[in-house]
């Protein structure tokens, strides 16, 4: 594991042992087997974007915020060689953090790359009504929110208020990269 993988496995464990969960808790909460919730707090194994997306909601924080929370002191300028990047080991999803971390500003920009043919879903928001602000830089990704499938390409920007659940996907011939902002 890497550093960023081992310091993520750390805080996980630390957000369950804060609330005072057990394992079974937060298996309960989260929908994720508890012998996973143990692999990955231990750092055995590394956790896909669909178990961060669940486990954030349990929790109650957007995935960008547990990333923060991994992350090192707030410095204003980060280098784009700099900025973190997480590749989900199931799909290939890469979301790099644009934004310099801080536990005390609340809005921040990820860049995510989808590569062709994926689909990602989330079962639920960490919080009712979080604005994000979708910008296409490249390539084709439909987005499923609230039951409305959203076409996007270079260029188009999507803004929404997360509710529920929603659906990431690429068509087999195309990837996608964009930016996403997050108002929290």
């Amino acid at each position: 594991m890497d550093e960023i993988e081992t310091r993520l496995a750390d805080r996980l464990a630390a957000l369950r042992s804060d609330r005072g969960w057990s394992l079974d808790d937060l298996a309960k909460r989260s929908a994720v087997s508890r012998a996973s919730l143990s692999r990955i707090e231990n750092g055995d194994v590394s956790p896909t974007a669909s178990v961060l997306g669940k486990l954030c909601v349990a929790y109650g924080m957007t995935l960008s915020r547990l990333m923060q929370m991994v992350e090192d002191d707030f410095t204003p300028l980060i280098a784009r060689a700099s900025q973190e990047v997480w590749t989900d080991p199931e799909t290939g999803y890469r979301r790099r953090l644009v934004s310099p971390t801080s536990r005390l500003l609340s809005g921040e920009v990820i860049e995510v790359e989808i590569d062709p043919g994926q689909r990602i879903e989330y079962g639920g928001s960490p919080r009712d009504g979080l604005e994000h602000h979708l910008v296409m830089l490249d390539g084709q990704l439909s987005m499923q929110i609230d039951g409305t499938t959203h076409h996007l390409g270079q260029g188009d920007c999507l803004r929404y208020q997360l509710r529920g659940g929603n659906v990431f996907q690429t068509p087999k011939n195309a990837g996608a990269r964009y930016h996403l902002f997050i108002i929290d």
